[in-house]
């Protein structure tokens, strides 16, 4: 199957998290990724384990000697785009900086991931995703008014303002290295992402559906935009925010009629009491009985499911969005092109492909594919 980033080149500086995690999506659509890692690990499998090694060819290299300086600068060469998620100065540090990779190739499109940025005061800092989330004021609203934020599970900061960012800056500036033969350089802070992404909330807040306190705001209080917990323990989400899908809701739940219900829906001083009653409703019956009555209608419902009972789910399975090929549960390459996704790439080991990616350029190749 042809794919729609094959033939493009990416070398990736084996690290942790949101890099690692761009390098496998683009993998996953086709590019050629060798992933330099420190010999002995990069310390990425130990924490992360080693789905985001799919698709990629992996070399030990200790970037620390010159051998490794050599090997990193030979695949800088023939590459597209390079990816690395050390502190600001640490590629530098090691002569493998965008100055001395643009001199071997001056349209390389040099990634930079990290979490505060290349300048600012805590550029030099170290953190992790709910410290990036938390600052950049994403994490905000990720929980009901009366609880405490809590780092969202799909990890906000690093993928969402993090990896998928850089991947749309590599890939613009792919395009524009092929237009012009002139590379750059992109600043990819999860900050900066994170706190774009907002900006849906924020065109919210100029409509008061968004406030400035947490308790008054939509996602945080509106009765109709919430989770339950079911007779079973397990739990639903209900969001019919227009007016035509909270009546439907009303009528499947029997509530068009009652009085607590009959009201205007974005009346506030009636949502505590509403959501009590919901509460109370749904706490009569499993998530299995919700989903018979709701799932499937435009009541805007889902049943809140972990990983693995998402994969089993009909829906889900018809997308073919989940898949085990190797006994690893892991979601299938997305976005798609066309009716189906991208077959899965297998998983290598560390280190996996040195000897091969050396002999090729000891016999004069340039270790990519192709």
């Amino acid at each position: 199957m042809q794919k729609v980033l094959q033939g493009l080149r990416v070398l990736e500086i084996g690290g942790l998290g949101p890099g690692p995690f761009c390098a496998m999506h683009l993998a996953d659509l086709g590019a050629d990724v060798i992933s330099l890692v420190r010999p002995g690990g990069s310390g990425g499998p130990a924490i992360t384990g080693d789905l985001l090694n799919r698709g990629k060819r992996s070399v030990f290299a200790n970037l620390k000697s010159p051998e490794g300086r050599d090997l990193a600068l030979q695949l800088v060469r023939n590459a597209d785009v390079l990816i690395e998620g050390m502190r600001p100065g640490g590629m530098e540090r090691l002569g493998l900086g965008p100055a001395e990779c643009h001199a071997v190739n001056p349209a390389l499109v040099y990634g930079r991931m990290t979490g505060w940025g290349q300048h600012g005061p805590l550029a030099h800092t170290a953190g992790h995703d709910a410290n990036y989330a938390a600052l950049s004021g994403a994490m905000w609203g990720c929980s009901p008014a009366d609880a405490r934020p809590v780092p969202p599970f799909g990890v906000l900061g690093d993928i969402g303002g993090g990896a998928l960012y850089l991947m749309t800056g590599l890939l613009c500036g792919v395009l524009q290295a092929r237009a012009t033969g002139q590379g750059t350089v992109v600043d990819a802070a999860i900050v900066d992402g994170a706190a774009h992404m907002l900006n849906l909330m924020l065109s919210m807040r100029a409509t008061g559906l968004v406030g400035d306190t947490r308790d008054t705001s939509l996602h945080t209080t509106a009765p109709f935009y919430d989770t339950y917990v079911c007779a079973d323990g397990e739990h639903i989400a209900i969001g019919p925010i227009e007016p035509q899908f909270y009546q439907l809701l009303l009528q499947r739940l029997g509530l068009e009629q009652d009085p607590d219900f009959t009201g205007d829906q974005w009346d506030r001083s009636a949502w505590p009491r509403r959501r009590a009653r919901l509460a109370t409703l749904f706490l009569q019956h499993p998530q299995a009985h919700w989903q018979r009555l709701l799932e499937g209608s435009d009541a805007c419902f889902a049943p809140v499911l972990s990983p693995q009972a998402a994969a089993q789910h009909p829906h889900l399975q018809a997308r073919g969005v989940y898949a085990s090929p190797d006994g690893t549960l892991q979601a299938s390459p997305a976005p798609r092109f066309g009716t189906t996704p991208y077959p899965i790439n297998p998983c290598s080991p560390a280190g996996a492909h040195t000897e091969a990616v050396l002999q090729d350029l000891a016999r004069g190749g340039h270790g990519w594919k192709g």
